[in-house]
């Protein structure tokens, strides 16, 4: 019998094109092997946090944000949440 080959995810960048092909596609005929477990924003934020960091820094992580597809103060939030896990 013959190995079928799996898709390529394509690349989603709005939750809105994310609902239209998981809707619309067989996701049997596409590759998850790479998917990793993710942590849904539903809490609400109570508190309020100012930093002060070096224009360098700040930017680095504009940029390594970006690169994921987030906004950087959820990327600095998820930062923070992995370096206190349990």
């Amino acid at each position: 019998m013959k190995a079928r080959r799996l898709r390529k995810m394509p690349s989603l960048r709005s939750d809105a094109a994310a609902e239209r092909f998981v809707a619309s596609a067989d996701l049997a005929q596409y590759d998850l092997s790479g998917f990793k477990p993710m942590r849904f924003e539903i809490e609400p934020k109570s508190a309020a946090l100012n930093m002060r960091l070096p224009q360098q820094l700040l930017n680095a992580v504009k940029s390594e944000a970006r690169s994921r597809g987030i906004p950087y103060t959820r990327y600095v939030r998820m930062l923070l949440e992995k370096a206190v896990a349990p």
